[in-house]
């Protein structure tokens, strides 16, 4: 599925801070799922913390402190959220097709 090719699964309808460590996306489906952010720190794709050739992790997760939090949080077109985060990365983008594919994964 591209980008492009956005489904009710991967239409977010809110996005919202769901207590002190937590993301909420409600979907158009009408899923919700609840992402606690440092597990979305360290899911990041960026070149950074995936290797662009071998999609092995570079990114150490005992690096990622325990209380990082995003700083801003926007919209990249109508397909992903770049997110700056408090341990001064800022490189990533979360297409939403990748943030449900997590969602569901974790249950």
């Amino acid at each position: 599925m591209s980008e492009a090719a956005a489904t009710d699964a991967t239409t977010p309808t809110k996005i919202e801070q769901a207590g002190e460590r937590r993301l909420a996306i409600h979907w158009a489906d009408g899923a919700r799922h609840e992402f606690d952010v440092r597990a979305l720190r360290i899911a990041c794709g960026c070149a950074q913390c995936v290797d662009e050739w071998t999609g092995a992790g570079r990114l150490d997760p005992a690096s990622v402190p325990e209380d990082v939090h995003p700083i801003r949080i926007e919209g990249v077109g109508r397909y992903a959220l770049q997110i700056d985060w408090s341990d001064g990365h800022s490189a990533g983008i979360y297409p939403f097709r990748r943030l449900r594919e997590l969602a569901d994964a974790s249950g």
